[in-house]
Protein backbone atom coordinates (compact mmCIF):
# COMPACT_ATOMS: atom_id res chain seq x y z
CA UNK A 1 0.00 0.00 0.00
CA UNK A 2 2.70 2.38 1.13
CA UNK A 3 4.55 1.98 -2.55
CA UNK A 4 1.33 2.27 -4.23
CA UNK A 5 0.97 5.67 -2.27
CA UNK A 6 4.19 6.34 -3.32
CA UNK A 7 3.72 5.83 -6.95
CA UNK A 8 0.70 7.68 -7.26
CA UNK A 9 2.05 10.80 -5.60
CA UNK A 10 4.77 10.27 -8.23
CA UNK A 11 2.11 10.11 -11.05
CA UNK A 12 0.09 13.23 -9.51
CA UNK A 13 3.25 15.11 -9.52
CA UNK A 14 4.36 14.44 -13.11
CA UNK A 15 1.04 15.41 -14.36
CA UNK A 16 1.38 19.05 -12.02
CA UNK A 17 4.59 19.32 -13.55
CA UNK A 18 3.09 18.86 -17.12
CA UNK A 19 0.19 20.90 -16.25
CA UNK A 20 2.06 24.08 -17.03
CA UNK A 21 2.18 26.51 -19.80
CA UNK A 22 5.87 27.94 -20.19
CA UNK A 23 5.18 31.36 -22.01
CA UNK A 24 8.44 33.83 -22.27
CA UNK A 25 8.48 37.48 -22.68
CA UNK A 26 11.07 40.11 -24.17
CA UNK A 27 10.32 43.47 -23.64
CA UNK A 28 12.17 47.16 -23.01
CA UNK A 29 11.05 47.40 -20.02
CA UNK A 30 13.66 49.74 -18.20
CA UNK A 31 15.88 52.24 -20.29
CA UNK A 32 15.30 54.76 -23.02
CA UNK A 33 11.76 52.86 -24.51
CA UNK A 34 10.73 51.85 -21.24
CA UNK A 35 7.58 53.85 -22.43
CA UNK A 36 7.08 50.76 -25.25
CA UNK A 37 8.44 47.64 -22.92
CA UNK A 38 6.73 48.51 -19.32
CA UNK A 39 2.96 48.42 -20.29
CA UNK A 40 3.69 45.82 -22.75
CA UNK A 41 4.87 43.46 -19.76
CA UNK A 42 2.19 44.82 -17.02
CA UNK A 43 -0.28 44.23 -19.33
CA UNK A 44 1.22 40.64 -20.24
CA UNK A 45 1.09 40.03 -16.49
CA UNK A 46 -2.65 41.33 -16.13
CA UNK A 47 -3.67 39.26 -18.88
CA UNK A 48 -1.49 35.84 -17.46
CA UNK A 49 -3.24 37.03 -13.62
CA UNK A 50 -6.46 37.00 -15.02
CA UNK A 51 -6.93 33.74 -17.08
CA UNK A 52 -4.83 32.05 -14.32
CA UNK A 53 -7.41 32.97 -11.44
CA UNK A 54 -10.58 31.49 -14.03
CA UNK A 55 -8.29 28.33 -14.58
CA UNK A 56 -5.23 28.80 -17.39
CA UNK A 57 -5.84 27.70 -21.06
CA UNK A 58 -7.17 24.01 -21.08
CA UNK A 59 -6.73 23.57 -17.01
CA UNK A 60 -2.96 24.65 -17.30
CA UNK A 61 -2.04 27.44 -15.15
CA UNK A 62 0.83 29.64 -17.25
CA UNK A 63 3.93 30.54 -16.08
CA UNK A 64 5.87 33.60 -16.99
CA UNK A 65 9.35 34.30 -18.18
CA UNK A 66 9.94 37.97 -18.49
CA UNK A 67 13.28 39.30 -19.55
CA UNK A 68 14.10 42.86 -20.20
CA UNK A 69 16.20 44.14 -22.79
CA UNK A 70 16.23 47.66 -22.41
CA UNK A 71 16.17 47.68 -25.54
CA UNK A 72 19.29 46.55 -26.69
CA UNK A 73 20.02 44.04 -29.14
CA UNK A 74 22.42 42.03 -27.84
CA UNK A 75 20.28 41.86 -24.86
CA UNK A 76 17.51 40.44 -26.57
CA UNK A 77 19.96 38.53 -28.28
CA UNK A 78 20.83 36.31 -24.77
CA UNK A 79 17.58 36.82 -23.54
CA UNK A 80 15.82 34.33 -26.14
CA UNK A 81 18.63 31.73 -26.08
CA UNK A 82 17.99 31.56 -22.52
CA UNK A 83 14.23 31.14 -23.11
CA UNK A 84 14.80 28.97 -25.97
CA UNK A 85 16.88 26.22 -24.06
CA UNK A 86 16.72 27.13 -20.15
CA UNK A 87 13.51 28.14 -19.45
CA UNK A 88 12.31 25.84 -22.44
CA UNK A 89 9.52 28.29 -23.28
CA UNK A 90 6.69 27.23 -26.05
CA UNK A 91 6.23 30.64 -27.11
CA UNK A 92 7.92 34.45 -26.74
CA UNK A 93 5.95 37.25 -26.86
CA UNK A 94 8.36 40.69 -27.77
CA UNK A 95 10.61 42.03 -28.12
CA UNK A 96 9.30 46.06 -27.60
CA UNK A 97 11.58 47.22 -30.51
CA UNK A 98 12.29 46.39 -34.21
CA UNK A 99 15.82 46.18 -34.39
CA UNK A 100 15.67 43.60 -31.39
CA UNK A 101 12.95 41.53 -33.46
CA UNK A 102 14.96 41.17 -36.56
CA UNK A 103 18.34 40.16 -34.54
CA UNK A 104 16.54 37.71 -33.31
CA UNK A 105 14.48 36.39 -36.34
CA UNK A 106 17.08 33.85 -36.92
CA UNK A 107 16.76 31.81 -33.03
CA UNK A 108 13.08 31.94 -33.47
CA UNK A 109 13.68 29.97 -36.21
CA UNK A 110 16.53 27.79 -35.61
CA UNK A 111 15.04 26.55 -31.82
CA UNK A 112 11.36 26.14 -33.82
CA UNK A 113 10.31 29.09 -31.27
CA UNK A 114 6.85 30.93 -31.81
CA UNK A 115 7.80 34.96 -31.88
CA UNK A 116 5.06 37.13 -31.48
CA UNK A 117 6.40 40.51 -31.96
CA UNK A 118 5.24 43.77 -30.44
CA UNK A 119 7.35 45.58 -32.94
CA UNK A 120 5.88 47.27 -36.68
CA UNK A 121 8.45 46.80 -38.87
CA UNK A 122 7.17 44.97 -41.88
CA UNK A 123 10.99 43.02 -42.08
CA UNK A 124 10.20 41.21 -39.28
CA UNK A 125 7.24 38.84 -41.10
CA UNK A 126 9.28 39.25 -44.33
CA UNK A 127 10.20 36.64 -45.36
CA UNK A 128 7.31 34.66 -43.97
CA UNK A 129 8.32 32.34 -41.62
CA UNK A 130 6.00 29.71 -39.91
CA UNK A 131 7.44 30.68 -36.22
CA UNK A 132 7.48 34.63 -36.63
CA UNK A 133 4.50 36.89 -35.65
CA UNK A 134 3.44 40.40 -35.23
CA UNK A 135 0.65 42.29 -33.68
CA UNK A 136 0.93 45.88 -34.63
CA UNK A 137 0.26 47.31 -38.18
CA UNK A 138 2.73 47.32 -40.26
CA UNK A 139 4.97 50.32 -41.48
CA UNK A 140 3.87 49.80 -45.14
CA UNK A 141 0.38 50.42 -43.87
CA UNK A 142 0.54 53.40 -41.78
CA UNK A 143 2.54 55.17 -44.85
CA UNK A 144 -0.01 54.20 -47.03
CA UNK A 145 -3.03 55.58 -44.29
CA UNK A 146 -0.32 58.86 -44.16
CA UNK A 147 -0.09 59.33 -47.80
CA UNK A 148 -3.95 58.81 -48.43
CA UNK A 149 -4.99 61.12 -45.75
CA UNK A 150 -2.45 63.57 -46.91
CA UNK A 151 -4.08 63.67 -50.21
CA UNK A 152 -7.82 63.86 -49.22
CA UNK A 153 -6.66 67.20 -47.21
CA UNK A 154 -5.24 68.40 -50.58
CA UNK A 155 -0.90 68.11 -49.40
CA UNK A 156 1.41 67.40 -52.30
CA UNK A 157 4.47 68.39 -51.36
CA UNK A 158 5.67 66.15 -48.08
CA UNK A 159 8.75 66.40 -46.56
CA UNK A 160 10.06 63.39 -44.00
CA UNK A 161 12.70 63.19 -41.09
CA UNK A 162 13.52 59.54 -39.86
CA UNK A 163 15.27 58.41 -36.91
CA UNK A 164 18.00 56.07 -37.81
CA UNK A 165 16.54 52.69 -36.49
CA UNK A 166 15.23 49.61 -37.28
CA UNK A 167 11.88 51.40 -37.29
CA UNK A 168 12.83 54.94 -38.67
CA UNK A 169 14.66 53.23 -41.66
CA UNK A 170 11.73 50.73 -42.19
CA UNK A 171 9.07 53.64 -42.25
CA UNK A 172 11.46 55.98 -44.13
CA UNK A 173 11.55 53.17 -47.00
CA UNK A 174 7.94 52.45 -46.83
CA UNK A 175 6.95 56.41 -47.12
CA UNK A 176 9.43 56.60 -50.11
CA UNK A 177 7.68 53.07 -51.92
CA UNK A 178 4.16 54.49 -51.39
CA UNK A 179 5.02 57.94 -52.34
CA UNK A 180 5.46 56.74 -55.77
CA UNK A 181 1.64 55.26 -55.44
CA UNK A 182 0.12 58.59 -54.85
CA UNK A 183 -0.06 62.12 -56.26
CA UNK A 184 2.81 63.70 -53.80
CA UNK A 185 6.34 64.53 -53.94
CA UNK A 186 8.47 63.90 -51.11
CA UNK A 187 10.78 67.34 -51.16
CA UNK A 188 12.69 66.90 -48.03
CA UNK A 189 13.91 63.73 -46.61
CA UNK A 190 16.14 64.41 -43.24
CA UNK A 191 17.71 62.04 -40.83
CA UNK A 192 18.75 61.91 -37.02
CA UNK A 193 20.17 59.65 -34.57
CA UNK A 194 17.67 58.15 -31.89
CA UNK A 195 19.97 59.44 -28.82
CA UNK A 196 20.16 63.42 -30.38
CA UNK A 197 19.20 66.27 -28.30
CA UNK A 198 18.49 68.67 -30.94
CA UNK A 199 17.39 68.66 -34.68
CA UNK A 200 16.74 72.23 -35.33
CA UNK A 201 18.88 72.25 -37.80
CA UNK A 202 17.03 69.34 -39.80
CA UNK A 203 14.21 70.72 -39.47
CA UNK A 204 15.42 74.26 -40.65
CA UNK A 205 16.18 72.80 -44.05
CA UNK A 206 12.58 71.32 -44.29
CA UNK A 207 10.94 74.63 -43.44
CA UNK A 208 13.01 76.46 -45.98
CA UNK A 209 11.75 74.28 -48.55
CA UNK A 210 8.22 74.93 -47.29
CA UNK A 211 6.50 71.36 -47.64
CA UNK A 212 2.56 71.49 -47.47
CA UNK A 213 3.21 68.74 -44.76
CA UNK A 214 5.95 66.75 -42.75
CA UNK A 215 6.07 63.27 -41.28
CA UNK A 216 8.41 62.31 -38.55
CA UNK A 217 8.90 58.83 -38.50
CA UNK A 218 10.31 57.53 -34.97
CA UNK A 219 9.57 56.59 -31.51
CA UNK A 220 11.10 57.05 -28.16
CA UNK A 221 12.29 60.27 -26.62
CA UNK A 222 12.89 61.98 -30.06
CA UNK A 223 9.71 62.67 -31.46
CA UNK A 224 9.20 64.95 -28.17
CA UNK A 225 12.48 67.26 -28.80
CA UNK A 226 11.22 66.90 -33.10
CA UNK A 227 7.76 68.85 -31.57
CA UNK A 228 9.51 70.96 -29.73
CA UNK A 229 12.11 72.18 -32.36
CA UNK A 230 9.33 72.51 -34.53
CA UNK A 231 7.19 74.17 -32.31
CA UNK A 232 10.44 76.50 -31.37
CA UNK A 233 10.34 77.25 -35.71
CA UNK A 234 6.78 77.79 -35.98
CA UNK A 235 6.36 75.12 -38.03
CA UNK A 236 2.89 73.64 -38.56
CA UNK A 237 1.04 70.49 -40.01
CA UNK A 238 3.71 67.80 -38.20
CA UNK A 239 2.42 64.37 -38.59
CA UNK A 240 3.83 61.01 -36.98
CA UNK A 241 3.19 57.74 -36.82
CA UNK A 242 2.08 55.14 -33.75
CA UNK A 243 5.15 54.89 -32.56
CA UNK A 244 3.97 58.36 -30.47
CA UNK A 245 0.45 56.85 -29.94
CA UNK A 246 1.01 57.26 -25.82
CA UNK A 247 0.05 59.48 -22.94
CA UNK A 248 4.08 59.62 -22.39
CA UNK A 249 4.87 61.00 -25.92
CA UNK A 250 2.28 64.34 -24.77
CA UNK A 251 3.55 64.68 -21.42
CA UNK A 252 7.27 65.07 -22.71
CA UNK A 253 6.43 67.44 -25.56
CA UNK A 254 3.74 69.35 -23.84
CA UNK A 255 2.05 72.17 -25.43
CA UNK A 256 4.44 71.01 -28.64
CA UNK A 257 2.27 68.22 -28.91
CA UNK A 258 -0.94 70.34 -30.05
CA UNK A 259 -1.78 69.92 -33.17
CA UNK A 260 -0.07 67.48 -34.51
CA UNK A 261 -1.74 64.40 -36.12
CA UNK A 262 -0.88 60.58 -36.54
CA UNK A 263 -1.72 57.16 -37.58
CA UNK A 264 -2.74 55.09 -34.54
CA UNK A 265 -4.68 52.18 -33.46
CA UNK A 266 -8.14 52.84 -31.98
CA UNK A 267 -7.21 52.70 -27.84
CA UNK A 268 -6.62 56.08 -27.65
CA UNK A 269 -9.49 57.50 -28.53
CA UNK A 270 -11.79 54.15 -27.35
CA UNK A 271 -14.01 56.33 -25.36
CA UNK A 272 -14.49 58.70 -28.27
CA UNK A 273 -15.55 55.90 -30.40
CA UNK A 274 -19.44 55.53 -31.18
CA UNK A 275 -21.24 52.35 -29.21
CA UNK A 276 -21.99 50.54 -32.61
CA UNK A 277 -18.05 50.30 -33.20
CA UNK A 278 -17.12 46.58 -33.34
CA UNK A 279 -13.77 46.96 -31.07
CA UNK A 280 -15.24 49.61 -28.73
CA UNK A 281 -15.94 46.44 -26.07
CA UNK A 282 -12.68 45.39 -26.05
CA UNK A 283 -10.84 48.19 -26.40
CA UNK A 284 -13.08 49.87 -23.08
CA UNK A 285 -12.56 46.47 -20.89
CA UNK A 286 -8.93 46.42 -21.71
CA UNK A 287 -8.54 49.92 -21.31
CA UNK A 288 -10.36 50.12 -17.76
CA UNK A 289 -8.54 47.14 -16.42
CA UNK A 290 -5.09 48.46 -17.82
CA UNK A 291 -5.84 51.85 -15.83
CA UNK A 292 -7.13 50.95 -12.84
CA UNK A 293 -5.06 48.21 -12.09
CA UNK A 294 -1.18 50.52 -12.97
CA UNK A 295 -3.03 54.14 -12.41
CA UNK A 296 -1.73 55.33 -15.73
CA UNK A 297 -2.96 56.01 -19.46
CA UNK A 298 -3.75 53.01 -21.43
CA UNK A 299 -1.52 53.35 -24.81
CA UNK A 300 -1.25 51.26 -28.01
CA UNK A 301 1.91 49.53 -26.78
CA UNK A 302 0.38 47.60 -24.26
CA UNK A 303 -2.08 46.70 -26.19
CA UNK A 304 0.53 45.13 -28.97
CA UNK A 305 1.22 42.47 -25.74
CA UNK A 306 -2.86 42.37 -25.59
CA UNK A 307 -3.05 41.14 -28.85
CA UNK A 308 0.16 38.84 -28.81
CA UNK A 309 -1.28 36.70 -25.88
CA UNK A 310 -4.85 37.07 -27.72
CA UNK A 311 -2.95 35.60 -30.19
CA UNK A 312 -1.17 32.61 -28.54
CA UNK A 313 -4.00 31.72 -26.23
CA UNK A 314 -5.95 30.98 -29.39
CA UNK A 315 -3.17 28.97 -31.06
CA UNK A 316 -2.81 27.15 -27.62
CA UNK A 317 -6.18 26.33 -26.93
CA UNK A 318 -6.12 24.36 -30.59
CA UNK A 319 -2.19 23.48 -30.87
CA UNK A 320 -1.48 22.61 -27.09
CA UNK A 321 2.02 22.24 -25.49
CA UNK A 322 4.29 21.94 -28.58
CA UNK A 323 5.86 25.06 -30.26
CA UNK A 324 5.45 23.35 -34.14
CA UNK A 325 1.64 23.01 -33.26
CA UNK A 326 1.45 26.14 -31.94
CA UNK A 327 3.66 27.71 -34.90
CA UNK A 328 0.95 26.02 -37.39
CA UNK A 329 -2.31 27.04 -35.49
CA UNK A 330 -1.02 31.03 -35.39
CA UNK A 331 -1.03 30.94 -38.76
CA UNK A 332 -4.88 30.00 -38.51
CA UNK A 333 -6.02 32.61 -36.65
CA UNK A 334 -9.07 34.30 -38.19
CA UNK A 335 -11.44 36.83 -36.89
CA UNK A 336 -9.95 37.81 -33.24
CA UNK A 337 -10.67 41.43 -32.13
CA UNK A 338 -7.89 42.68 -30.69
CA UNK A 339 -6.59 46.00 -29.74
CA UNK A 340 -5.10 46.84 -33.13
CA UNK A 341 -8.00 46.02 -35.12
CA UNK A 342 -9.21 42.53 -36.51
CA UNK A 343 -6.83 40.02 -37.12
CA UNK A 344 -6.90 37.04 -40.27
CA UNK A 345 -3.11 35.19 -40.14
CA UNK A 346 -2.67 33.38 -42.96
CA UNK A 347 0.14 31.20 -44.23
CA UNK A 348 1.23 34.67 -46.68
CA UNK A 349 0.56 37.04 -44.02
CA UNK A 350 1.38 36.64 -40.09
CA UNK A 351 0.64 40.28 -39.14
CA UNK A 352 -3.03 39.55 -40.17
CA UNK A 353 -4.21 43.21 -40.43
CA UNK A 354 -5.37 45.52 -42.67
CA UNK A 355 -4.45 49.62 -42.87
CA UNK A 356 -8.62 50.13 -41.81
CA UNK A 357 -7.14 49.15 -38.24
CA UNK A 358 -5.42 52.50 -37.92
CA UNK A 359 -7.52 56.14 -37.54
CA UNK A 360 -5.60 58.93 -37.68
CA UNK A 361 -5.91 61.16 -34.35
CA UNK A 362 -5.27 64.84 -33.46
CA UNK A 363 -3.62 65.88 -30.11
CA UNK A 364 -5.95 68.65 -28.87
CA UNK A 365 -5.23 70.32 -25.19
CA UNK A 366 -2.95 67.10 -24.18
CA UNK A 367 -5.29 64.48 -25.24
CA UNK A 368 -5.70 62.18 -28.40
CA UNK A 369 -9.51 62.99 -30.54
CA UNK A 370 -10.36 61.91 -33.88
CA UNK A 371 -9.02 64.16 -36.17
CA UNK A 372 -11.37 65.50 -38.68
Amino acid sequence: MKKLAIAAIAVFLCMTAQAEIRLGGLFSSTGPTSFLGMPEKQTLEMLVDEVNKTGGIKGEKIELFIYDTQGDENAAINAFKKLATKDNVVAVLGPSRTGSALAIKGLAEKYKLPMISCAASLDIVTPVSKYIYKTPQSDTQVAEKLLEYLVSKGKKNIAIITEQSGYGSTGRDAILEYAKKYPVHIIADEKFRDKDKDMTSQLANIKAKKPDATICWAAGTAPAIIARNAQQLGMKDLYMTQGVASGKFIELAGDAANGIKLTSGRIVVADKLPNNDKFKKTLMKYKTDFESQFKAPVSAFGGHAYDAFMLFKAAYEKGGNNRDRIAEELQKVRGLIGIAGEFNMTSADHTGLSKDSFVVVEIKNGEFVLAD
